[in-house]
């Protein structure tokens, strides 16, 4: 069901029937944000895990815009609003313990929120390790330093070895940092979570749900 957080950006929360949720998961999208796609994955996390889930919108009052127009204006987020969100969409599941992930853009914010103290795990899909160079700005803070807090949780980051989003030295500085890395050799960005990219890579998105579940904890 849709709900709206208390900055007024609108989510997407599925709480399973029955007795409160034992676990939560907030669901950080892509670049383009809310949409069918993420109501369908958030559906299907909470029924295979039995946890509350929600996703929140990244870009709220801007949903018609497109890639283009997102890629020009990633600095203009700013990270106090977008964690702030996510710690309001942990909130709303109600749930004890929750965990985070994302995808892409997403999953940059979810090395940022492992940071925060708010999540007990956090995993991250091919989520960029370094803000690039276009989107810095003063409301843009690095991802490696939000790991590199003591608040910081366990973490994993899945990522394809052909990603330019996630070079291999960026990725050497997420292991130094004592992060879960998954590689897949060959595999581009984007490869998990949308089936309709031409990256899409059946295989290996099911080998890295498996894991992801696993290391966030969901039942088998």
């Amino acid at each position: 069901m849709r709900i709206e957080l208390p900055s007024g950006t609108e989510a997407e929360l599925v709480v399973p029937g029955g007795d409160p949720p034992s676990g939560g998961l907030v669901v950080i999208p892509d670049i383009m944000s809310l949409r069918p796609l993420f109501d369908e994955l958030v559906a299907r996390l909470a029924d295979e895990t039995g946890w509350a889930v929600c996703a929140f919108d990244l870009w709220p009052g801007h949903a018609d815009e497109p890639l283009e127009w997102r890629l020009q204006h990633v600095g203009d987020l700013r990270d106090d609003r977008v964690l702030g969100d996510a710690a309001a969409a942990a909130d709303a599941t109600g749930a004890p313990e929750v965990r985070v992930i994302g995808f892409c853009l997403g999953g940059m914010y979810t090395l940022k929120a492992a940071g925060t103290g708010r999540f007990t795990r956090a995993a991250a899909f091919y989520g960029m390790i370094r803000v690039p160079e276009q989107w810095r700005s003063p409301s843009q803070a690095e991802p490696l330093d939000a790991l590199a807090s003591p608040t910081r949780c366990p973490t994993m980051a899945i990522i394809g070895t052909e990603d330019p989003w996630t070079p291999p030295e960026d990725v050497a500085a997420l292991e130094d940092l004592r992060v879960r890395v998954v590689r897949y050799e060959g595999a581009e960005h984007g490869f998990v979570h949308d089936p309709s990219r031409p990256a899409h890579r059946p295989e290996d998105a099911a080998d890295a749900w498996r894991q992801v579940l696993a290391f966030l904890g969901a039942s088998s």
